[in-house]
């Protein structure tokens, strides 16, 4: 079968051939202005193109300015440059406050330096005794170079078991033999002039052991202390349940009666025990203690607590630092920016009426009075000079280890809290760092006298 041309013809209209001749313009507009290139004189150039504007133009209606929702997005504009303002505000704010924090008022005089080439009798001495120092610590406190020496890395203070650095047996750690460090008993050796803290002879009957652990504490007193100025100490804290580190100052004399009423500056305090203890050595603590008696302590209100994420104190060396005048006291890790604890004196409410203790009683019901009302001014106790100390201490029956809780293995109430704790050190000791990990290690003290030398 063969195929034809077969044409169609339709009617054309106006409207039809109004279009047909749009649509040839349009395609010969586009022949016109192609990119084809045009042969003149034997050259060769590029054909031109225009450009069009298609921007409306004259009046035109803009819809969208009716709708309500484009108020709203004008008011949220307003409100994201409201806010962007004051943030700048805020952040030029705290880099003025960060530089005059930075930049400690006044002068300064250094009086000690120490990097702990070795322990120097001008600047440190030590407490011996083992009655636990008023908080019912468990351990001895020595002058033994097993429990502070010093090397390459700084000062160690570290915690050592009384069966191993002593000739002690456990049988005789547990019961029937005295430990007695003073003059009459033989030892001469204890710093403490109560009696109790310097004697103890362990009952297995009653409960009392001699102290299981020993280590170290040593202080500044008699040869280097402070009436305001700046502290700072260079540590790693040590691992292990149930260590205490500390980094504290004490009043060189107990000009207002004793403790608390002379005060006390904690500058760092932590606990051995992990991330999973609440407070373990994943934090340190600052505290100033202060009140009119032991009864009454008002240190609820006078303390901080600095946290690390993903790490803690023993890992590495931080800064642990003080900073103290007649306007302020505050504790710092790291830098001066980085305040654990801040007190401003300049408010000028005396500690009796910060405590409240107007009408308190004492336990038999005496009324208790103000021991700082003949200093005549609004800082006492913390007006007086203060000395340095280091420590690590094991146990307490003080409240610093929570009872019943974390697998603790004593009540503090108990007279056989000490026994109790040495009784579970197959649970406790394996967790103390290797070697000198389960001490604190100090590598460098500097204290500096507000003022001139």
């Amino acid at each position: 079968m063969g195929f034809t041309d077969v044409k169609f013809k339709f009617p054309l209209t106006e409207a039809t051939a109004t279009a047909t001749a749009a649509r040839e313009m349009s395609y010969l507009q586009a022949q016109s202005f192609s990119s084809m290139d045009i042969h003149m004189s034997g050259k060769t150039c590029k054909s031109p193109h225009s450009f069009r504007s298609y921007k409306l133009r004259g009046e035109y209606e803009k819809p969208w300015l009716k709708d309500k929702r484009f108020k709203k997005g004008r008011i949220n504009d307003v409100i994201v440059i409201t806010f962007f303002a004051l943030g700048c505000i805020v952040c030029a704010y705290i880099l003025y406050d960060g530089y005059v924090m930075a930049t400690p008022p006044g002068e300064y005089c250094l009086v000690m330096d120490d990097d702990f080439k070795s322990i120097d009798s001008n600047n440190w001495g030590y407490e011996i005794q083992i009655g636990g120092f008023g908080n019912g610590e468990f351990g001895w406190a020595t002058d033994d170079p097993q429990n502070s020496f010093t090397d390459a890395e700084g000062l160690h203070i570290v915690p050592t078991l009384t069966t191993k650095s002593t000739s002690i047996t456990e049988t005789q750690l547990l019961d029937g033999h005295t430990l007695n460090l003073t003059a009459a008993g033989g030892g001469g050796s204890c710093t403490s002039p109560d009696v109790e803290m310097c004697s103890i002879t362990s009952n297995d009957t009653l409960g009392y052991v001699l102290p299981p652990v020993r280590s170290a504490r040593i202080t500044t007193k008699g040869r280097k202390a402070i009436k305001y100025g700046r502290v700072e100490v260079v540590a790693k804290m040590p691992k292990g349940d149930w260590l205490w580190p500390a980094i504290w100052m004490m009043p060189e004399d107990s000009v207002y009666g004793a403790w608390p009423a002379s005060g006390e500056i904690d500058i760092a305090e932590s606990r051995g025990n992990d991330y999973k203890y609440p407070r373990g050595r994943d934090s340190v603590v600052s505290t100033l203690h202060w009140g009119p008696d032991y009864q009454h302590d008002g240190y609820m209100t006078t303390y901080g607590t600095k946290f690390l994420k993903r790490t803690d104190y023993s890992d590495r060396f931080f800064t642990y630092g003080l900073e103290w005048n007649k306007d302020y006291i505050f504790t710092y890790v790291g830098n001066r920016l980085k305040q654990v604890f801040y007190l401003d004196f300049k408010e000028k409410e005396p500690f009796w009426q910060k405590g409240n203790f107007q009408g308190m009683a004492t336990g038999n019901g005496t009324l208790i009075t103000n021991p700082w009302l003949k200093a005549g001014n609004a800082i006492a106790p913390f007006d007086q000079k203060f000395y340095l100390i280091l420590n690590v201490a094991v146990g307490a029956q003080n409240g610093w280890f929570y009872d019943g809780k974390y697998n603790k293995p004593w009540v503090d109430g108990s007279t056989s809290a000490a026994r109790d704790f040495w009784k579970a050190k197959d649970q406790w000791l394996p967790t103390w760092g290797e070697g000198n990990d389960r001490g604190m290690t100090v590598k460098s003290v500097k204290m500096w006298q507000q003022g001139k030398c």
